[in-house]
């Protein structure tokens, strides 16, 4: 069996803007972790190799030729790059890799993700059946958001491949096009089991002891409720919470309205830029916020940084009005943090038990919520006990098993490797 993921984000920094390169960056790993030969097709750095073979896991790194006129990332020229994965994708993929393997007797899954990928599923879908072999490949196109949904040849991408999505919030969604779509989760890498380091996490706290830390995450996009964010973060001002608000978002113009957002309601922001990778070079950043309310992290945060930065804060804001999944949610929980999360497609979270649940924008919800939290601290501890209980439900491997591999008739060829026994549990609140 071969494995085929296909997506405009990946791996590459180049290629990372969002939840996206998460995922299939660890759905990828986890099908190779099981024994299956995994190729992941992607719109990568253009200044890296084409392919990549890291064990039976294989890098494509596809429209680097078009890749190298839009330096500014991955979603830059994003609709030449969309037509050129449709013109030029399918044909290779079936000539190189699935035709011969397929005339040796095998069979193969093809995943693509997002609406770019939608008009390549349809191509290769003609492909393998003007050769004869569709029957011998099973290909499913994943939706992860409702982007792109009114350009989509809808009739066309259901009668090619089978569709699914993440959660059932987007199923219900989805049904407004008439699609009747599978729910596969999103899952989480082995990594994200890893114990965030204490030194590091024992640090921050120490420095930020007299503010309430919270922390946020996401795109710059009003779905992401960033004004109500501020809001809330001036009050708790008001109110005399000292709080500190560290934020990263991205790229997207909306950005501008969050930080004049910011200074209309007077609260102090500043910008840093961590002078170095990883978890020591966020913690210097956070060293010496001086009297901000607001710290704008300026640089992509790694995963090790993530885990430090959601373990440390008092509350990390993953409070959508619009959220598909809910990956930073469930990352937070993995990490041991405390996840503060919306009630969409959040299907992990259980209001009180291992998350607290937002309903609204009002910043009393959660001030009455989390301040409950603060005069009861042994419930504030079983909620991340919980909280990475549940997480480990959500593992890339547990995910498969469950979800996918019995839906295409297919059994692990191999166990993958975990963190140790009870990592995540070990840590304390």
């Amino acid at each position: 069996m071969q494995f085929h993921v296909v997506s405009f984000e990946g791996p590459d920094l180049y290629a990372r803007a969002g939840g996206l390169a998460t995922r299939v960056e660890g759905l990828a790993a986890t099908l190779s972790a099981l024994g299956f030969e995994t190729h992941l097709w992607f719109v990568g750095d253009p200044a890296l190799p084409g392919h990549e073979q890291r064990g039976t896991l294989h890098l494509h790194r596809w429209c680097q030729w078009v890749s190298a006129r839009h330096p500014g990332g991955v979603y830059e020229g994003e609709r030449a790059k969309e037509r050129e994965l449709a013109a030029s994708l399918p044909r290779f993929l079936l000539g190189e890799l699935l035709a011969p393997h397929l005339a040796a007797g095998g069979r193969a899954v093809v995943l693509a993700e997002e609406w770019q990928t939608a008009h390549a599923v349809i191509a290769l879908d003609a492909l393998l059946r003007a050769a004869g072999l569709r029957e011998r490949v099973d290909l499913l196109w994943n939706a992860n958001n409702v982007y792109g949904f009114h350009e989509l040849p809808w009739p066309a991408l259901r009668a090619a491949a089978r569709i699914t999505t993440v959660s059932r919030y987007m199923k219900h969604r989805m049904r407004e096009w008439g699609v009747d779509a599978l729910v596969v989760p999103n899952g989480l890498a082995e990594t994200a089991f890893e114990p965030p380091c204490r030194t590091s996490v024992a640090a921050l706290r120490s420095r930020l002891h007299d503010r309430t830390v919270l922390t946020k995450v996401a795109r710059w996009d009003p779905d992401k409720r960033w004004v109500e964010t501020i809001d809330l973060v001036a009050e708790l001002k008001r109110r005399a919470w000292r709080p500190l608000l560290v934020a990263r978002g991205g790229r997207e113009p909306y950005g501008d309205e969050v930080r004049r957002a910011m200074r209309a309601r007077g609260l102090r922001v500043a910008e840093r830029r961590p002078p170095r990778p990883g978890r020591e070079g966020l913690v210097e950043a956070l060293w010496d916020t001086g009297d901000a309310d607001v710290v704008e992290l300026c640089a992509h945060l790694d995963a090790d940084a993530r885990r430090v930065l959601f373990r440390g804060a008092d509350a990390v804001l993953a409070n959508s009005g619009h959220e598909p999944f809910g990956l930073v949610g469930l990352e937070t929980m993995a990490a041991g943090g405390l996840a503060c999360t919306g009630c969409s497609g959040e299907d992990y979270a259980v209001p009180g038990h291992n998350a607290l649940v937002l309903e609204t924008g009002d910043p009393r919800e959660f001030m009455a919520l989390f301040a409950w939290l603060r005069t009861h601290p042994d419930e504030a501890r079983a909620m991340r006990r919980a909280g990475r209980s549940t997480a480990r439900r959500y593992a890339w491997d547990e995910v498969l098993r469950r979800a996918l591999l019995p839906r295409l008739g297919l059994a692990p060829r191999a166990e993958p490797a975990r963190a140790a026994p009870g990592a995540a549990a070990r840590l304390t609140a």
